[in-house]
């Protein structure tokens, strides 16, 4: 897919290997939809140039009433940051829809915002709280507001030699409300059918302003300017909210698709809306998925290994044990795992991030290795299906999937064990809907998924009555 890997280990080096490179390179931290691309003949490049090493990108913070997330922050880092769930409830709840959690442990709200489909979750919170993106290049840097970042499908004002440095959103404030909501054929790993972002700013009982933000309904996300503009000097009552859903169907321009059709969305977008608003004129509640989310990452344990900068080979640590891998530069860390190190318990299904049957660790986080370019377990610690024994003492999960039946075919097993062990990691004794959430990266196409949830739920029962 790609001939070069380059991994700069500072932010100047990466602005420079750009400026070398220009078009001829792309820029890779997550992967989750580089790889995809470049599986799918979109985009395709010789040159990657890797960021996720570096640590200056990597931060939340607030500067001056505004929350300041750096360029690899990550959707899990979103969803795990109180901050985040005070000052930008929307993005919050958008981060809870992406993927699943080996999606969410990698996947960074940048390079969400650089693919730029009009389907992706978190550019419309990210709009309707009016967010802002620094740029840099190697001559300075410049701001963009992001409603003006994207020229059309898939198109954004980014140039050669620049780089997404950080977004900086006003924090919410006492006066205002927001709320993300999501239409997707299933509950995780599904592209939107359609999704809406509502920022509203009371005085009194009365709406003051209101920023509402309207995904999958036209080539960029757009504003829904009519329904602003009716809401403002308006109490949220029951009739306005079904009016300003009826409204809204004048500032978009769906188009059918695999998902849905054009007039599906037309139907939906009004009773979305809807119910939208008439939840914002409640006391807000949180789901019980926010208020203790499953992320699927911990703290690593053991050593890391203390390596010089990527070269040309790759040092790494797997199960335990030290490989120094010199032909896997090419290479998903899936692909080197099964030709270079050996270990084929880990399997490929769809090979897009998908199905969730090469899910891995990869320094404490699960995720999904056919989306990890083989060079990002450089220095790393990596555990596989053949490494969550203790050599002949299967881990307590293994052992409940035999007790309970959990496993028919058996191909999905190797992920739903690592995600299921990392979850108990995590949360030892999870809720159903932890488990759920959990696995909802993991497709089983033999069988029904209640065993394997029981099987999971058995060992939390089992350690917390040890406890």
């Amino acid at each position: 897919m790609w001939q070069t890997y380059l991994q700069p280990t500072n932010v100047q080096q990466a602005l420079q290997l750009l400026a070398d490179h220009g078009e001829r390179a792309r820029i890779i931290a997550g992967g989750t939809d580089v790889l995809v691309e470049l599986q799918r003949g979109v985009k395709p490049t010789e040159t990657l140039i890797d960021i996720s090493t570096l640590a200056d990108l990597k931060y939340i913070r607030e500067e001056n009433d505004e929350l300041v997330l750096g360029a690899l922050t990550t959707h899990n880092d979103v969803l795990l940051s109180p901050l985040c769930q005070q000052s930008a409830l929307p993005l919050v709840q958008a981060c809870q829809e992406v993927g699943a959690p080996p999606i969410r442990t990698r996947a960074t709200i940048a390079g969400n915002l650089i693919t730029a489909s009009p389907a992706n979750d978190t550019i419309a919170p990210l709009l309707a709280l009016n967010a802002r993106l620094v740029l840099i290049n190697q001559h300075g840097e410049r701001q963009v507001r992001l409603q003006d970042f994207y020229t059309g499908l898939r198109r954004t004002l980014l140039q050669p030699g620049e780089l997404l440095r950080e977004i900086r959103i006003p924090c919410l404030n006492s006066r205002q409300r927001g709320l993300f909501l999501k239409l997707g054929l299933r509950r995780a790993q599904a592209i939107s059918v359609i999704n809406i972002a509502l920022v509203l700013t009371l005085a009194d009982d009365l709406i003051a302003d209101a920023s509402i933000t309207l995904g999958c309904l036209a080539p960029t996300v757009i504003y829904a300017r009519t329904v602003e503009e009716f809401l403002r000097g308006k109490r949220l009552e029951p009739a306005v909210c079904q009016e300003a859903g009826l409204l809204a169907v004048h500032d978009v321009h769906p188009i059918g698709d695999v998902r849905s059709s054009a007039q599906y969305r037309l139907d939906t977008l009004a009773t979305l809306l809807s119910h939208g608003l008439e939840r914002l004129s409640h006391p807000e509640e949180r789901d019980a998925s926010q208020q203790s989310p499953v992320s699927l990452e911990t703290k690593p344990t053991g050593d890391a290994v203390l390596v010089e900068p990527f070269d040309e080979c790759i040092e790494t640590t797997i199960n335990k044990q030290a490989y120094q891998l010199c032909h896997a530069q090419q290479k998903t860390l899936l692909n080197m795992l099964r030709e270079d190190a050996g270990l084929t318990g880990t399997k490929e299904g769809c090979a897009e991030g998908e199905c969730g049957a090469c899910t891995v660790w990869l320094n404490g986080q699960a995720v999904m290795s056919c989306l990890v370019p083989a060079v990002q377990a450089h220095g790393a610690m990596v555990t596989t299906i053949e490494g969550l024994s203790s050599g002949e003492q299967l881990h307590p999960l293994q052992q409940a999937f035999i007790d309970r039946a959990a496993v028919q075919c058996g191909y999905c097993i190797p992920g739903m064990l690592m995600s299921g062990a990392k979850l108990l990691d995590e949360h030892p004794d999870p809720s159903f809907e932890q488990i759920r959430s959990a696995l909802s990266g993991n497709i089983c196409r033999c069988t029904g998924y209640q065993k394997i949830w029981e099987a999971v739920q058995s060992v939390g029962e089992n350690q917390e009555r040890h406890v």
